[in-house]
């Protein structure tokens, strides 16, 4: 148990020269659900130094990381997360185009990078303009949509491993894509990725970018949510099976499921999570007495039991 997180603080802090290391912040805010969990200690790491640096003191101290994206599939517990929670910052937005390939950094956000290849005269990232995440995070869960994702793209992957500090470069085989998910831990950290991209026409990936725009603002809601809430079944739609089930419409406090889009979760300003997760679980039930199909959740979830 970590008895004073002020003095981790100020020991990341001299460590890294520069206050850069905050205590007590309202993670849940940087979550495109935008609740109210807070986390004992939130650094930006603007290099690997500084990452290598923060990683290493927790390890000495024992004190328990947990790493932030776009925060555009995460689920903060209103508890809070005791330990450190990383978001990575400048020097991880890489976005470098050379010949057919995309070098980018683990913090590159997907759109930019669909928006900046595509320009480049490079097909197949296309689908990401309308992901609100970043590569990280795409990597690790095999982001996709549209009919493509990153297995579709990926060369390789650098890791680290929060726990350990030890990095890696993974391959395109190392990484053992199924639909939503790779080999990557929980411990591992994505901070760069190589795309290999194919040749394309920059006025053709352009239109089929506005046409992927126009039909996610047609048919998903905007506003505060966290995307797909639980993957699709083999053969089936979540969407569907939820709304068949009765529960488009449904609300547990501050959350409720989305009346345009059966798989997406609207949070009200300052809600709650402990309502989100709650309303996950009515929904599970609800789909499995209906149809006896059991939904994975696609969230992560941070500070729960």
């Amino acid at each position: 148990m970590v008895e004073n997180w002020r003095e981790i603080s100020q020991l990341i802090n001299r460590k890294l020269r520069r206050e850069a290391t905050v205590c007590e912040y309202q993670i849940g805010l940087l979550t495109t659900y935008r609740t109210i969990g807070k986390c004992s200690l939130f650094l930006k790491a603007e290099n690997k130094i500084e990452l290598a640096h923060a990683l290493d003191i927790c390890r000495k101290k024992d004190i328990e990381v947990a790493v932030i994206g776009n925060g555009s599939n995460l689920l903060i517990s209103d508890n809070g997360f005791e330990g450190l929670v990383i978001k990575l910052g400048s020097e991880f937005e890489i976005n470098k185009i050379i010949e057919d390939r995309a070098y980018v950094g683990g913090a590159a956000k997907l759109p930019v990078v669909a928006r900046s290849t595509s320009s480049k005269g490079l097909a197949g990232f296309e689908w990401a303009v309308g992901v609100p995440g970043t590569i990280g995070g795409a990597v690790k869960m095999n982001a996709g949509g549209h009919g493509s994702d990153m297995k579709a793209s990926i060369e390789s992957a650098d890791v680290i491993d929060t726990r350990t500090g030890a990095t890696k470069t993974l391959k395109l085989d190392d990484l053992l894509f199924g639909y939503r998910q790779s080999a990557i831990t929980k411990d591992q950290l994505v901070t760069n990725a190589v795309l290999k991209l194919s040749e394309g026409n920059p006025e053709e990936s352009t239109e089929l970018i506005r046409e992927i725009v126009r039909w996610r603002l047609e048919n998903q809601p905007g506003g505060q949510n966290a995307g797909s809430v639980f993957t699709n079944p083999k053969d089936n739609s979540a969407g569907r099976l939820i709304e068949d089930s009765g529960c488009k419409g449904m609300r547990v406090g501050s959350a409720e499921v989305s009346r345009k889009h059966a798989n997406f979760i609207q949070a009200e300003v300052g809600g709650k999570a402990q309502d989100i997760r709650e309303l996950m679980e009515l929904i599970l039930e609800s789909v499995y007495s209906k149809f006896g199909i059991l939904l994975t959740v696609e969230t992560e979830m941070i500070g729960f039991d």
